[in-house]
């Protein structure tokens, strides 16, 4: 299966920036590229099985399920059911970790997914780098300027 990953060093303890990610409706408060999230059905965010419907900056949308929240490993889960990618069976993990000698946090973006063979290298890469190096620029940006 292709897969993508892309991970950074995030100048905040591991707490901190578990609280922003693990609110599984708040992805538009530090990902640039989302500018709306709604739950569907009344559904609470940390939930396993709750579904997030994402709008895009240009316009599309997104719908994602909560899969898994797991706040002791500090660790997200979620399958997208509906997307304007070429894409089949796509399952993404965020997980921080503690970073002990900075008191920083490392989060790593992850993904597996399916796709047609012809499109698995471009869509890796425009995972790794459009979405999740984007995001995660995006969750540096956000936590150093507000008090998360």
């Amino acid at each position: 299966m292709p897969h993508a990953i892309s991970s950074t060093v995030v100048p905040a303890d591991a707490d901190t920036v578990w609280r922003v990610i693990r609110d599984f409706d708040g992805l538009p408060t530090w990902h640039p590229a989302i500018t709306t999230s709604e739950l569907e059905g009344g559904a609470i965010a940390d939930q396993a099985g709750a579904i997030r419907r994402l709008t895009l900056g240009d316009g599309s949308t997104v719908r994602e399920s909560l899969v898994a929240l797991d706040d002791r490993e500090r660790r997200l889960t979620y399958a997208i059911l509906e997307c304007p990618f070429p894409v089949r069976d796509y399952r993404s993990t965020i997980h921080v970790q503690p970073v002990t000698s900075t008191d920083e946090s490392f989060v790593v973006w992850t993904v597996l997914f399916d796709s047609d063979l012809d499109e698995a290298e471009r869509l890796s890469a425009f995972f790794a780098r459009d979405v999740f190096g984007t995001g995660l620029s995006g969750l540096v940006s956000h936590l150093s300027s507000t008090d998360a």
